[in-house]
């Protein structure tokens, strides 16, 4: 398929922590990095680019809500409430997901200050197995990576976190080379609108160009 109001809250988490992709190398014609977004959080750039996406009725692409069990709850006075402690009801999937062009996508964002690596500790076995479903259903399935330090996102198909969290134990493993992420992945530069313009990896490396 490739070519390559703040309420105080205690959330106490739950216990337990064939499409395929191919690499590419960084276009030789890749454009300089811009600093616009400097400041911007990942996932805020993520959102304001679903926004974009859906405003403009070119894909619907939404963050999943994750299913709270609310336990405690106080009352400063009649007409407020302030939830004072909860529950996940059960372990989160990815972050993100939505339709495009009549295709699945499922993908997490994740965002690293480390300069040589993506350290597996950043997923959990349920966001793999996920990952694996939604593959055998051919949805089109990856992460969005952030290098902050390096002011570097990068589109990485989810074949290769797979791949990685299988052989951790045996290849002694524990995070995926900044370099792996360079070749087998797609650099993704910055824009306005949208702000993360990751559709444009997925028309030219997936569906490239196909109606």
């Amino acid at each position: 398929m490739w070519d390559r109001s703040v309420i105080n809250l205690t959330i106490n988490y739950p216990q337990g922590s064939n499409s395929s992709f191919s690499s590419s190398k960084r276009p030789a014609n890749a454009k300089p990095k811009t600093f616009a977004n400097r400041g911007m959080s990942l996932e805020e750039d993520i959102n304001q680019s679903n926004l974009y996406y859906l405003s403009k009725k070119i894909a619907v692409i939404h963050k999943k809500p994750t299913p709270v069990q609310i336990v405690k709850v106080h009352y400063p006075k009649r007409s407020a409430a302030v939830i004072t402690e909860a529950y996940f009801k059960e372990a989160s999937t990815t972050d993100y997901n939505g339709i495009y062009r009549g295709h699945y996508l499922d993908f997490e964002a994740k965002e690293t200050k480390n300069k040589t690596s993506l350290p597996l500790t950043n997923f959990h076995d349920h966001q793999i197995l996920h990952m694996k479903a939604c593959l055998e259903q051919q949805g089109i399935v990856f992460i969005l990576i952030r290098f902050s330090s390096l002011q570097e996102t990068y589109l990485l198909p989810a074949s290769i976190v797979i791949d990685y969290w299988d052989n951790q134990i045996k290849n002694k493993k524990k995070s995926i080379p900044h370099s792996v992420i360079q070749e087998s992945g797609y650099e993704i530069q910055p824009g306005l609108f949208p702000r993360i313009p990751y559709l444009e990896i997925i028309d030219k490396y997936i569906l490239k160009g196909d109606s």
